[in-house]
């Protein structure tokens, strides 16, 4: 299962029924869990941790030193969970002081192209599109989904079940259940189609939609929509969860 044009370094530790191509390059100090494929040309660098039975293919690049001027070369890593496709030529840095790892979960799809910049935190479920650039300590919740050529500000946190779409640039924390578009990027509405696929009930639905009028088409200013919303609207998870995340933003949300 492992090409003899492989270069492996005798330090690294790898699972049981793991195919790795040829000329696929392994680092020291990297662990690689059981039932992974890594295709030709992947290279796996100092500090990578790769769980069990995700499909890499080739040019992808694990665990590279951060595209960060701070970073002194301590020790940190870039941990990848199980179940992921990583396409060709992803990126995906290892952390730097700040958070000290980079992490990307369960079951993600990272097209083509797509880098993952240090300290960065992916979630599970999520879909990353074609070379959309994701700069360094960003937040991207469980089920997002972000289309392709998306520009993301370090820093900036999406929330569970968004819908991004594609060439969307934007600075500002896009907060969970809506879709996020046009230009400059601005809440489009919730993401009916993405939480019915989901299985949310029409209940729940209606709660979110009845928080996001709160938010963007009542007039009110954000402090005072929340406000309203925790003492007038049921606080459902999904609305508890709304509230939570605007309140919890440092950079303020997409208008």
């Amino acid at each position: 299962m492992i090409s003899p044009l492989a270069s492996i370094h005798p330090d690294a530790i790898i699972g049981e029924n793991v195919e790795i191509g040829p000329f696929v390059f392994i680092d020291k100090n990297v662990v690689i869990g059981d039932n992974n494929k890594i295709m030709p040309n992947v290279t796996i660098l100092h500090g990578s941790r790769i769980g069990n039975g995700n499909t890499i293919f080739p040019g992808a690049v694990i665990g590279a030193v951060p595209q960060d001027l701070k970073f002194r070369g301590e020790e940190t890593t870039a941990e990848i969970g199980d179940n992921n496709v990583i396409r060709e030529n992803v990126t995906i840095n290892r952390g730097t002081a700040a958070k000290e790892r980079t992490v990307v979960g369960n079951n993600n799809l990272l097209m083509e192209g797509v880098h993952v910049a240090h300290d960065a935190i992916i979630g599970n479920g999520c879909i990353i599109g074609n070379s959309t650039k994701m700069a360094g300590e960003i937040i991207i919740d469980d089920n997002a989904i972000v289309s392709a050529n998306v520009l993301m500000h370090q820093f900036c946190h999406v929330g569970s079940y968004v819908m991004i779409q594609g060439g969307s640039r934007f600075s500002k924390d896009v907060p969970p259940y809506i879709i996020a578009g046009r230009e400059p990027i601005s809440y489009c509405g919730i993401n009916l189609i993405g939480l019915r696929r989901r299985g949310f009930s029409n209940e729940a639905i209606e709660s979110i939609h009845n928080a996001y009028r709160m938010i963007y088409q009542s007039g009110l200013n954000i402090s005072d929509a929340l406000s309203k919303i925790e003492s007038d609207a049921a606080i459902t998870p999904e609305v508890k969860y709304i509230v939570n995340f605007i309140r919890s933003s440092e950079r303020g949300i997409i208008k």
